[in-house]
């Protein structure tokens, strides 16, 4: 059904890879944060982690858009 290829990575600039790399960690640890503070009841500091990982995705996205396509 699927086939596997290789795909070459070369031509990806280091300034994207560390911008991608640095925004998914923050915005996945804010993520998880936000589940960990939900089951210790801490219900406001896991909204305002889901802000902060909802902040960060915008500014991923404006980033990316702005320097680098």
């Amino acid at each position: 059904m699927f086939r596997l290829t290789l795909v070459d990575v070369s031509s990806v600039s280091t300034g994207l890879f560390i911008t991608g790399a640095v925004f998914i960690l923050l915005i996945f640890s804010l993520l998880s944060f936000g589940i960990l503070q939900m089951f210790q009841q801490r219900r406001r500091v896991g909204w305002y982690s889901f802000a902060g990982a909802v902040v960060s995705s915008a500014a991923f996205w404006l980033i990316l858009d702005q320097w680098f396509v």
